[in-house]
Formats: C-alpha cells, structure tokens, sequence
C-alpha cells in the first residue's frame, strides 16, 4: 500500500481561526502489506464510509470519531449552560439534531453519529434510570431476580424513542449523502451490566455474582436485551441510519470462556436477526480492552471490528482476518499532544491497517478537555490521506 498525504488551506483551520505549525509537513508517502480482501468497484452515490466497509475502492479511510460530538467543544458547552439535563439534551429532536451536526458543521467527519446514550432505551423497557453529572447513570431498581426480569418489557421503539426516528431522518437529509449517519446501541451484556450493577461499576462483581450463581437469571434479562436491540437496530436504520455500532464496553470484562456464554451468542444472535431484514447494513462491534478476545468478535457476524488502542492495529488486522473490516484505533490521549506527533500517529495507524476495509478512528471516545484545535488537526490530516 501508498499512501500520500496532501493539504492545502484547511477548511476545518479556517473554521476555528486556526493555522499550521510552521514546520509542518503537508505530505507523506507509507507502505504496507496486509491481508485485506481485493477492493471492488467504487460506486460514487453511496458515502465513503459505507464503500470502506464494504470492501470497495477507496481512495482514502473514511474518518470519524467517538464521541465526537461533545464536551471537547466550545459550542457544546454553551448549549450545555442553557440545557444542563443530559436526557433533555439526548431526547429532545431539536438539541440532538442539533449536538450530532455540530462536529459535522466544523470538521465534515465521514460518519455523522446520532447523540444519544446506549441506555436511552431502558425506561422503554420498564427500567427506570436517570444520568446525573459527576455521578454518571443510576438505576433506580436494580434488577437481580427472577421477579425482577419479569417485570423487563419488550422494548417498541416507535412508542417509547419516537424521537430518535425523528432526529435520524433529518440528520439523513441534513449530511445529504455526503457522509454516513450512525446509530447505535448498547450490547445485551453491557446493558445488563448497568441495570445489575445500578450504574457504573469497577469490579462488576454484582453481574458476576448472578452470572456464576444463577445464571438462568441473568440470561433471561440478556435475552429481553438481545431481542430489544435488534428490534432498535431495524428501527435506526429504517428511520434513516446507514450503519450501526453496537457498544459492548464491560463484554471485556468476562473471561474468554463466559464470553462465549454470556456476550458472543446475544450479540450474534442481534446480528442474524438484522441481516435478515436489513442484509446490507453494516454492524459495528466495539468493545474496548478487547485484546484478549479479538478471534472471538468476528464470530459475531458484524461488518466491522472497533479495536481500542491497546491493540497493535498490524496485530489486529492479522488476528481478524481478510473479512471483517477494521475501525481505529489511535488513543484518544494522542489528541492532546503536538500537530505533528497527532500526525505522524495517524501515518502508523493507516499504514498497518493496510489499504481498504478500515475506518480511521479513536481507540475509544475523545476525553474531555482534548483541545479543539487538535481534533481539527486529526481531521485536515486524515481527510488528506491518500492510498
């Protein structure tokens, strides 16, 4: 693979008054070998994103990042003053349309992800919850028995998120085609987590206490899950959603053996469930800290592995296999050093992940405080790329 980086005057630069550094240097050549299925035919209607992903001729990566609609931003923040209510901020159609095209407005990233949480389904569900700043989510009622799975509903999108529909078909109309509109959802094991556990936690030993002493219970709510998220999933994409990412932040915190028990099968059974109504939607699985389990997560059946940073991305590529195409992964900490460290950490993600089949993005979600003027710079950078 070549690849040569080019850049004029910036557009992104221009839109936050910023400028180069004077040693800069606007182009750059790499080469790599990688096992990557052969590129088709580009079609040039469909967004770049979604020809990556599919395996045809790209002639850069398509970029996005994890939340990067955000606290990192300015205008953010000022909207934040006004609307202090995190759900008000996720569930109102006017502020999510509003927060998801805010990075698109400055950057043009080429995916264009809707503003929501994974847990935003839940009180759809019977699950009351609230996401209190400084706290993070609470669960009001804890769900760790037999009565308590019970009283889990099936999750009916157009009822209880009509909102989400809503935002997804004007973000469609607003990016016009010109990148790709993300959903997403929480995975079965993640969101089980966070209702057993009553929010964040960092032994996970309540999940795990149910999971090893009964697990019948805990595979009873993991199944309300799976079925809940592929039903969202549809929903997403016939609202408007060009692909979806499935998070499955805590899956790693299973050993590999209760992986294949208490993650892998939900997950491939949402896969299998939307393939079979929606065949070309592409899935993408990200889950972090996932080294340990890297074979195992194309077994799933998703479009698309979001490795973390921990994970050599020329390793990752080898251990995924020609398939399954590749999202990353560069450590969200990188933001906060020099243009030209950001740069020349872009260079070495692009060239181990090989020509085609790879989405440039974070290993995880942009940390608060991340300079603004850094994020322009991975964008210029990345969208100067060329193969």
């Amino acid at each position: 693979m070549a690849c040569i980086y080019s850049s004029s005057v910036s557009s992104i630069s221009a839109k936050l008054n910023l400028t180069s550094p004077p040693n800069y240097k606007p182009k750059f050549v790499c080469s790599v070998g990688g096992a990557v299925a052969e590129p088709k035919a580009v079609n040039a209607t469909e967004p770049l994103l979604l020809n990556a992903v599919r395996g045809k001729e790209v002639d850069r990566p398509p970029v996005w990042l994890m939340r990067q609609a955000g606290r990192y931003m300015k205008t953010y923040q000022t909207l934040c003053e006004k609307h202090p209510s995190f759900r008000e901020r996720s569930e109102n159609v006017d502020l999510v349309v509003e927060i998801s095209l805010q990075p698109w407005k400055v950057f043009k990233p080429d995916g264009v992800i809707l503003f929501s949480d994974i847990l935003t389904p839940l009180t759809g569900m019977n699950i009351p919850f609230d996401i209190v700043k400084g706290q993070g989510p609470i669960i009001f009622d804890p769900i760790r028995t037999d009565a308590d799975v019970a009283k889990v509903i099936e999750f009916n999108p157009d009822e209880f998120v009509p909102y989400v529909g809503e935002a997804l078909t004007i973000l469609r109309k607003e990016v016009n085609n010109e990148a790709a509109v993300l959903g997403f959802v929480g995975a079965p094991f993640t969101l089980a987590s966070y209702v057993v556990e009553g929010g964040s936690s960092k032994n996970f030993t309540k999940i795990k206490r149910l999971a090893f002493s009964e697990p019948k219970i805990l595979h009873a709510l993991l199944q309300k899950f799976a079925t809940s998220m592929a039903k969202y999933i549809q929903y997403q994409a016939d609202k408007g959603a060009q692909a979806v990412q499935i998070f499955d932040s805590w899956a790693t915190e299973l050993s590999p053996v209760d992986f294949e028990e208490f993650s892998l099968p939900y997950l491939k059974q949402i896969v299998d469930t939307v393939k079979k109504t929606h065949p070309n939607l592409p899935l993408i699985l990200y889950a972090s800290g996932s080294g340990g389990l890297i074979e195992r997560l194309p077994l799933t059946g998703v479009d698309v592995v979001s490795l973390d940073w921990t994970v050599d991305m020329a390793e990752g590529r080898k251990r995924l296999g020609a398939d399954v195409a590749v999202q990353g992964n560069v450590d969200p900490g990188v933001l906060f050093g020099s243009k030209e460290f950001i740069t020349e950490r872009i260079k070495d993600t692009v060239r181990k992940a090989g020509r085609g089949k790879h989405i440039l993005n974070l290993g995880h979600g942009i940390k608060v405080g991340t300079p603004e003027e850094n994020v322009a710079h991975f964008f210029e950078v990345a969208k100067g790329l060329r193969y």
